[in-house]
């Protein structure tokens, strides 16, 4: 996410049923080699996706194999290794939909580290998935420990002094309203007139939330703007009619959306907008330690799932096809320094 504040908002943004799920697989989160239920996709020909997900994705099968003109891009230490070695921050307790330890109680699922799975098996390299704190995860990029971060992180100017990136998903803001709701945001924050709407504290979406709030205030109107302590809370204020909508970390609440589908307490999603605000599109991207020669086969490795229909399928599987890219770029534009 555009930066650590918002992450955290991410794991604030968890029903408290996946709050529950999260604690007890959590515990079983030690860090260190997390993917034992995973067969190395460059043998097999296959990658199993949302393996052991507990309901957060869509169990498929999507075949996939080496491409040799993309695996002899790869750095020579590397394609001798035989492995890509991954990292993910979703120590202590994970974030759904993107990355926690599965109902196995030993395996690291979730979108990001299935995309590290497909990508891995495009290069011909054993997926070794490596879970740490989310601080930790750059230590290990930094030291050389790990190869490349698939955890959700965006692409930031400030972020390119240190790091090299191949983008493969848009970060994105959404608003959440009971499914019943016949509001939409419709990118037009004119729509938040004499609304109440919630979000966390000390994030990116409450930043634009504030700004607009001020836009609204300089035109005559009101929006109300309301804080909760924990992610139960906000439900609840939603399904009651305390509040109109909550705005939040789309993958967030996409999951939500498919945790209470088929439940009175039911919601959709009324929108979305660019957590790098109106004049950048966010990117998340893979992350890989500075002039390490790994953006490029990354990226080639991205485009050809993206390409071939498995990146497609991949989003699918998580409720996340509206954050689907058209193209993986090394080194795009990222969220400029005034804002990282």
């Amino acid at each position: 996410m555009p930066t650590l504040l918002t992450r955290r908002s991410l794991i604030r943004g968890i029903t408290a049923a996946t709050a529950v799920a999260s604690l007890a697989t959590g515990l079983a989160a030690c860090g260190g080699d997390s993917d034992a239920a995973t067969t190395s996709a460059a043998k097999t020909g296959e990658v199993v996706i949302g393996q052991v997900s507990n309901g957060a994705a869509t169990q498929t099968t999507i075949k996939v194999s080496e491409v040799k003109s993309i695996s002899a891009e790869l750095p020579a230490s590397v394609r001798k290794s035989g492995r890509l070695v991954i990292g993910e921050g979703a120590l202590p307790a994970g974030f759904p939909p993107l990355a926690f330890v599965g109902s196995d109680q030993k395996t690291l699922t979730g979108s990001e580290p299935d995309l590290g799975r497909l990508v891995a098996a495009v290069l011909g390299l054993r997926p070794e998935i490596q879970n740490a704190t989310w601080e930790n995860m750059f230590v290990g990029i930094d030291s050389g420990k790990v190869d490349v971060a698939f955890s959700n992180v965006t692409d930031t100017e400030e972020r390119k002094k240190k790091y090299e990136f191949a983008s493969y998903r848009q970060d994105n803001l959404a608003f959440t309203v009971p499914k019943k709701s016949t509001w939409n945001f419709d990118g037009n924050y004119e729509n938040l007139a004499g609304r109440t709407v919630s979000v966390s504290a000390g994030t990116n979406q409450e930043k634009i939330l504030l700004e607009w709030k001020k836009k609204l205030e300089s035109e005559g109107k009101k929006l109300t703007v309301k804080y909760f302590q924990d992610s139960n809370s906000v439900y609840l204020a939603l399904s009651s009619g305390k509040i109109d909508a909550y705005l939040g970390p789309n993958p967030g609440i996409a999951y939500h959306n498919k945790q209470t589908a088929n439940t009175p307490n039911a919601t959709r999603t009324a929108g979305t907008y660019s957590g790098a605000g109106a004049d950048l599109q966010g990117l998340i991207a893979a992350t890989a330690k500075k002039d390490s020669g790994l953006a490029k086969p990354l990226a080639d490795a991205i485009n050809y799932l993206i390409r071939n229909g498995q990146y497609a399928e991949w989003l699918k599987a998580y409720n996340l096809s509206d954050e689907a890219v058209a193209k993986s770029e090394v080194n795009p534009p990222g969220l400029p320094l005034d804002n990282s």
